[in-house]
């Protein structure tokens, strides 16, 4: 089963090891205690959209892109294909993507 939580959490704790950076200093950035980004990263507790806005800007990634990541791989997971381009069902939704 694919559990949201879970790959958010690996694709933000990969960031941040890509960077070379520590729980300890990405937490302190995002002002968020250590234990919590640990178990976010853990995939152990949901982020909300205000705490992985916070993580995203202490990370200096945007958070559409940590997002696209995850639905990459969720796609994946799913056997999925993404298509490049906004389907039609959902361009009603966000007409900003025509």
């Amino acid at each position: 089963m694919i559990v949201l939580r879970r790959e958010i959490g690996d694709v933000l704790r990969g960031v941040r090891q890509l960077q070379g950076r520590t729980l300890r200093e990405v937490s302190s950035a995002a002002q968020v205690s250590l234990g919590y980004l640990s178990e976010v990263e853990r995939g152990q507790k949901e982020a909300s959209s205000e705490l992985l806005a916070s993580i995203c800007q202490a990370l200096d990634v945007p958070m559409s892109e940590i997002l696209r990541v995850v639905a990459d791989r969720i796609s994946v997971i799913e056997g999925v294909a993404i298509p490049d381009t906004v389907p039609a069902d959902f361009a009603d939704y966000a007409p900003s993507l025509r």
